[in-house]
């Protein structure tokens, strides 16, 4: 399975740049990877909001490299922990594409 490479900025500002399996979501890579920013307390079931992720540009205004979230994604944003910004999104909900090579995300500086 082809991985891409995705950067993980904590919010303190330093930077982790960690593979993820094409097919799989960036909260399935970051668990992986032991990123401790992401709790993931669902597992991807979209139930809770602790894999929270402000996405960073280009991905996050272009629809041909990120889709936008969907109905159930931006209800359970409105429970993150951390303030809600227009680039919020759950990671659990990013699928990782070839087009997402070099992704960067923000963790929030808490998930709970």
């Amino acid at each position: 399975m082809t991985t891409i490479t995705v950067n993980l900025i904590a919010s303190s500002g330093s930077t982790t740049q960690i593979s993820g399996k094409i097919g799989k979501s960036l909260m399935e890579a970051a668990v992986s990877a032991g990123i401790d920013g992401i709790a993931a307390d669902c597992g991807g079931l979209l139930t809770c909001a602790t894999c929270h992720v402000y996405v960073q540009e280009p991905f996050a205004s272009d629809a041909s490299l990120l889709p936008p979230p969907d109905g159930e994604e931006l209800g359970m944003i409105e429970f993150t922990a951390a303030p809600r910004k227009p680039t919020s999104r759950l990671s659990c909900q990013i699928k990782l594409t070839q087009a997402l090579d070099g992704l960067a995300v923000e963790l929030p500086s808490t998930q709970y």
